[in-house]
């Protein structure tokens, strides 16, 4: 029976999701008389990492830049949460006596405050650092795809999505 659990133990997927992906070969092209390398190079990508995280891990954005990014990303993802359903029981007077104000947001309340410092933020940005921003913090896509979808020259986002980042960080009251 251990044997049985030990198998099904290796079978199950890697939590980290993973991918591994062959590379082109370096020169094949180019010069045919260089023997062809025998092993086929990989990369291990991490599919469920962001490209705030990517850049942030590699260092091309400081921690107060990250967590800026975080903020208006987390801002972004409640305030797009679909509303509630169910009849909310929590809110009920009773009879004759006082009703104490809650301490904490319902999740209405909390949706709407986050989708009101969404646009806030992004007002803050301004219409020319808000699109790179969006797109990258929120949409998901990388600096290449950004910049290729707005039009902007190579290897320009990047520095844009830092300026960006920076005045969020501001907007946040980040220290730093």
């Amino acid at each position: 029976m251990s044997n049985n659990t030990t198998k099904a133990d290796n079978s199950l997927p890697d939590p980290r999701w993973l991918a591994e992906r062959a590379l082109p070969q370096d020169g094949e092209e180019r010069r045919e008389s260089v023997p062809k390398r025998r092993r086929a190079r990989s990369v291990t990508v991490n599919l469920a990492e962001s490209p705030l995280g990517w850049l942030h891990a590699r260092g091309h954005l400081t921690d107060r830049q990250f967590d800026a990014g975080e903020k208006l990303r987390a801002d972004w993802e409640r305030a797009n949460l679909a509303p509630s359903v169910t009849m909310r029981w929590d809110a009920a007077s009773v009879a004759g006596g006082k009703r104490a104000a809650p301490l904490i947001l319902n999740e209405t309340e909390a949706q709407l405050a986050a989708r009101l410092r969404f646009d806030q933020a992004i007002d803050h940005l301004g219409s020319d650092l808000s699109d790179i921003a969006w797109r990258i913090i929120c949409g998901g896509e990388g600096a290449p795809v950004a910049e290729k979808n707005l039009g902007w020259p190579a290897r320009s986002g990047k520095l844009v999505l830092k300026i960006a980042l920076d005045r969020l960080a501001n907007f946040y009251r980040l220290p730093g």
